[in-house]
Order: C-alpha cells, then sequence, then structure tokens
C-alpha cells in the first residue's frame, strides 16, 4: 500500500483540518512542508493551475487538492 504524501505549509488552517483528522484516525501519512522543499512546491503548483494550494495529497499517481481524510481513503 502506497503511504499518502501530504504537501502542506505552516500557517495553513485546512492542513490543521486534515492532520487533527489523520491523528484522530491513526492514519499514516508523509508530510512535506512546501516552504523547506522547493521541488515539492513545484509539484503543488504544477497540480493547481500554478498555484500553492495546500494539502495537496499525492497517493501514487492520483493527487487531490484539500481533501477530506474520507477521500483520501476512496484512493487508497
Amino acid at each position: 500500500m502506497t503511504t499518502p504524501v501530504v504537501y502542506w505549509r505552516p500557517g495553513c488552517g485546512f492542513c490543521a483540518a486534515l492532520f487533527r483528522e489523520i491523528e484522530r484516525d491513526g492514519f499514516e501519512v508523509e508530510r512535506v512542508n512546501i516552504w523547506e522543499d522547493e521541488a515539492a512546491a513545484a509539484f503543488v503548483r504544477k497540480h493547481n493551475n500554478g498555484n500553492e494550494v495546500v494539502p495537496t495529497v499525492a497517493i501514487g499517481d492520483t493527487v487531490l487538492t484539500n481533501p477530506f481524510l474520507a477521500q483520501i481513503k476512496e484512493v487508497m
């Protein structure tokens, strides 16, 4: 099973809400701060029309923008 990668940035309320869901559920993800990783920021821009919209979640070849945990689990 592929571990979802959550691209996020500090101060993002949507990211915080998703991480609360993830932690409450005990779900495992990899977290990548786009402010500390230029390649990650470029990945997010590529999948969001040039915008740094977070959270952006990659699961294999599927990319979701601002999903709920249930949406991530559906792709798994």
